[in-house]
């Protein structure tokens, strides 16, 4: 075809003789050198650079938590922990003796009482106290209000039912324990434990799966009653309730379509596991099998349910009340 003795690589035919062409080097050099590395890992990109920058951030803060205590210094959270944050919470943390590794303070913070406390406390107990941007801060505690302070606590330890029972004997009282059915919203636990505290309640059990855990969230919502109230996890909750029964326990479940009201909890002044049901779906179909008595908050028929909480709270009310009135308090 006219104009392909000009094509590279071709086989040029002339009084000379043929020439050859590339050899294929031109071909093997559009070959693929496989796929393309991540942003961050280009020396070239500004992701690389601020990746460097990151670990480098990272071992600084490794370094430090070896070094004094004394000042206020820059570094990350270890792995696995988690951040209580508000200035309100960690007080409240660490008036209450919470497990934590550190202390992150803005850098020139404007300090108040609170602060001032804080600083205080975590001098008491020799906590690090680690100086942070108020991005820096935002970033640690996933942009929750921190009010230039935030916590740092090691994952919850969670306790077994024995040790809950064990906490009930110690106190020469009738255990009342309190098992939570499909609750998942850390704000509801979180004031289930506050009211826990109040009414006397020995523990809280919570089901692996399909729940609420402990998180930092719940350490907030609970204001220092997440460290008086210890939490129990259990594989299963049905198999833990037929355990608790077998040690003596009832089993008193809390739901909109109970079979009484919480104002007539008849074993309230017994050894009891108060059950809760989620807002909405109430109790399972199963774990109301497993229950010896079902209650409900009598009110307005305007209303369809309250939350959780609220109903939890009501019903410990009901039986710290019947327990004082039996002398059992």
């Amino acid at each position: 075809m006219a104009g392909n003795g000009g094509r590279r690589g071709a086989v040029r035919k002339g009084k000379k003789g043929p020439t050859t062409g590339s050899g294929g080097v031109r071909r093997r050099g559009l070959e693929g050198r496989g796929p393309t590395p991540k942003a961050e890992d280009r020396p070239a990109h500004k992701k690389h650079a601020a990746k460097k920058a990151a670990s480098g951030s990272a071992a600084r803060g490794a370094a430090g938590r070896g070094g004094r205590q004394g000042g206020p210094r820059r570094g990350g959270a270890p792995q696995g922990s988690d951040q209580v944050a508000g200035r309100n919470a960690v007080l409240e943390a660490l008036r209450e003796d919470v497990p934590a590794t550190a202390l992150t303070v803005m850098h020139r913070i404007e300090a108040d009482d609170r602060v001032r406390e804080i600083l205080r406390l975590a001098a008491t107990r020799g906590l690090p106290v680690r100086e942070a941007t108020r991005t820096e801060i935002d970033r640690l505690t996933d942009d929750a209000v921190h009010q230039g302070v935030a916590l740092t606590i090691p994952p919850y330890e969670y306790a077994d039912l024995d040790e809950l029972l064990k906490i009930a004997e110690d106190a020469f009282q009738a255990p009342l324990l309190i098992a939570l059915d499909g609750i998942t919203d850390p704000r509801n636990l979180g004031a289930i434990l506050r009211s826990a505290g109040a009414f006397g309640a020995h523990g809280v059990i919570l089901p692996e799966r399909r729940s609420v855990s402990m998180t930092a969230s719940v350490w907030k919502v609970a204001a220092g009653a997440a460290g008086r109230v210890r939490v129990a996890q259990v594989t299963n909750l049905n198999r833990a309730l037929a355990e608790l029964k077998s040690d003596g326990l009832f089993a008193v479940g809390l739901d909109a379509d109970g079979d009484t009201t919480s104002r007539d909890i008849a074993l309230g002044s017994e050894p009891v596991v108060l059950v809760v049901g989620a807002e909405g779906k109430g109790l399972s179909r199963l774990t109301r099998e497993y229950c010896d008595q079902v209650v409900s908050i009598p009110m307005a028929e305007a209303t369809e349910s309250l939350n959780a909480s609220v109903a939890t709270s009501i019903a410990l009310y009901e039986i710290a009340g019947r327990r004082a009135s039996e002398g059992l308090r």
